[in-house]
């Protein structure tokens, strides 16, 4: 009789559910900024994703536009993951620059919410436009009304496109649209397309102060 109630015990229990976690939210179908970069990546070229996690973005642009290329990525779970998604990526710390790849090596180099986790800001910056015809960059905006009003309130920001605390999260850089495009023009970098979103939607009217997100592309 106990063993049978026992039994029945666990086969009731209910499994612990994780917490949200609002980094995932960052991570796959939900980023916005893939959606754009899917339209402005011309269809059959050869492309470079920078930091490409878990190979989502590299995927949709080879299923969608019939791309051919590279990942680079450091973190061994997301190499696994894109090995066994049949990508083709590279383990290698973006730090150490692009140095093995000569100049126009790439129709399009990507950098998808990748810039503000770099310490060579400027050198990253640099080499995404000499390896690759043109760049494609996203940026969180840390100009964006909420971000400031917290910041204003005495707390750093947490929010889609900053989705972690100040003490686990892994950015090094915090930037507004104006920043980007100030350090693009002082390294020569021409930014000849932008867009801003917020929520999937895109921000015309003071897009400095009520977009989260922007792309750019360089060349």
């Amino acid at each position: 009789m106990g063993q049978t109630m026992q039994q029945t015990a666990m086969q009731t229990t209910i499994p612990a559910v994780e917490p949200f976690n609002p980094a995932t939210v960052l991570a796959g179908a939900q980023r916005p900024d893939f959606e754009v970069i899917s339209r402005w990546v011309p269809a059959g070229v050869h492309v470079l994703d920078l930091g490409c996690g878990d190979g989502t973005l590299l995927s949709k642009l080879i299923r969608e536009r019939g791309v051919t290329g590279y990942g680079i990525e450091k973190n061994d779970t997301n190499i696994a993951t894109c090995v066994a998604k049949g990508l083709h990526v590279l383990q290698q710390d973006l730090e150490a620059g692009l140095s093995w790849f000569g100049d126009d090596s790439f129709d399009v180099v990507i950098l998808s919410l990748t810039l503000q986790a770099v310490h060579e800001t400027e050198n990253i910056m640099r080499e995404i436009v000499r390896v690759g015809k043109k760049a494609i960059v996203s940026v969180p905006n840390f100009g964006y009304w909420e971000h400031r009003l917290s910041v204003f309130r005495g707390q750093m920001p947490v929010s889609k496109t900053l989705p972690y605390e100040w003490y686990n999260t892994p950015n090094v850089r915090v930037l507004t649209l104006k920043d980007f495009e100030k350090l693009a023009h002082d390294l020569d970098c021409r930014v000849t397309r932008r867009m801003v979103l917020h929520d999937q939607q895109e921000v015309r009217f003071l897009p400095n102060l009520r977009g989260s997100l922007a792309i750019f592309e360089m060349e």
